[in-house]
């Protein structure tokens, strides 16, 4: 079978590539020729663009927008090495339409040829941003006589805004297979008169871990124990305790972030390969990002978890619930201080996790053949 998968494409975010990559992998797996959609609309491309401006600059005289370009241009220059890293990642292990597509409207005019058609996964129906607006994330552009999918779609908040509801129930009717990724995007779903919503993981726990050996580089230091911090806020609270096991174990400082300036080596500017090689031998992860937690419980690595400034939270609170670890979620001071290594049973957690891989694999396999 010939399937079409359409996500956040090309974003330059770690879980993001990965996600996109185990979806068609596994589709592989089971015998389909999977390709993703290159499917690139206006908000989402606009990473690394050397003379971009923002709103509150674009307005004022050209003279102070050249000297805003020209402060910035330095730090841009250095931040493509994460793009080239990124595409040369995507263009190794990601196969995608030759044909961009911007707009639903030219999926629509041109459809990609498939016999069944996959949304997500990953935030795609996240409403706070532009992308849970668009149509194209709900397979809007398919014809009522194709296979239509979601797997693993994520809300990543616990409820909808009233104004987009209508639009939301009037998509998701529109699939023969609903799969969300959080608990919360159940309820979503059936509070709208869904009954049929499945929850199932996120496609990087549908490999097993040694699939995701061949993607890991050997290029990474291999001197000494170390940690991985992966902070989108630079949260003091990560800091801290990151601080403390080094001092405690004598560790390094791994980070994934840019703004980390207290790791002893800040990886940003590298690609899927080198976080997949560190986090796999990693001694422990501290993080705010959904997929770090993710690849913490797959690779079994010790771990803390820590709520986003951004309210995005639903997504680490499902994932540690579901497998028994949610006292993991270190919510303020007083947990940090008692955070204490080496307490998770992984044995425990990958029973729990291959009762979870098993459903999502049977709800993928039966959706592409009913």
């Amino acid at each position: 079978m010939k399937i079409k998968t359409i996500t956040c494409h090309e974003v330059y975010n770690y879980g993001a590539s990965l996600q996109e990559y185990a979806l068609l992998k596994h589709l592989e797996n089971l015998g389909h020729e999977s390709e993703t959609i290159h499917f690139k609309p206006p908000y989402l491309s606009k990473h690394f663009k050397l003379w971009s401006l923002p709103g509150n600059i674009a307005g004022k005289f050209f003279l102070i927008q050249w000297a805003y370009l020209i402060l910035k241009l330095p730090k841009r220059l250095v931040n493509l090495k994460r793009k080239r890293n990124f595409d040369k990642f995507s263009e190794k292990h990601i196969r995608a339409t030759k044909k961009l597509y911007r707009f639903n409207d030219e999926l629509k005019a041109d459809l990609p040829e498939a016999d069944a058609y996959v949304c997500g996964s990953d935030q795609i129906w996240n409403s706070y941003f532009q992308n849970g607006w668009d149509p194209a994330f709900y397979l809007d552009f398919v014809p009522d006589h194709k296979l239509k999918l979601s797997y693993a779609a994520s809300f990543a908040i616990d409820s909808l805004a009233e104004e987009i509801k209508d639009f939301v129930k009037e998509k998701v009717a529109r699939l023969d297979h609903v799969a969300v990724r959080e608990s919360s995007g159940k309820t979503i779903l059936e509070d709208l008169g869904f009954d049929n919503v499945t929850q199932v993981l996120d496609p990087v726990f549908l490999l097993d871990t040694d699939e995701w050996t061949p993607l890991m580089t050997k290029d990474v230091p291999n001197e000494g124990e170390y940690l991985i911090v992966y902070d989108f806020d630079n949260d003091p609270l990560i800091q801290g305790l990151a601080e403390r096991l080094k001092k405690e174990n004598g560790w390094k400082i791994y980070a994934f972030n840019e703004l980390i300036s207290y790791a002893d080596t800040n990886f940003y500017l590298d690609g899927p390969d080198v976080f997949l090689a560190l986090a796999k031998n990693a001694s422990c992860i501290l993080a705010n990002s959904f997929h770090a937690v993710a690849f913490s419980l797959l690779f079994h690595k010790n771990l803390a978890v820590f709520n986003r400034s951004d309210k995005i939270n639903t997504r680490m609170r499902d994932m540690l619930k579901s497998v028994g670890l949610s006292e993991f979620l270190i919510e303020d001071q007083e947990m940090a201080n008692n955070y204490t290594l080496n307490t998770v049973n992984f044995d425990e957690v990958q029973s729990k996790l291959d009762v979870l891989i098993d459903k999502s694999k049977m709800y993928l396999s039966n959706a592409l053949t009913k």
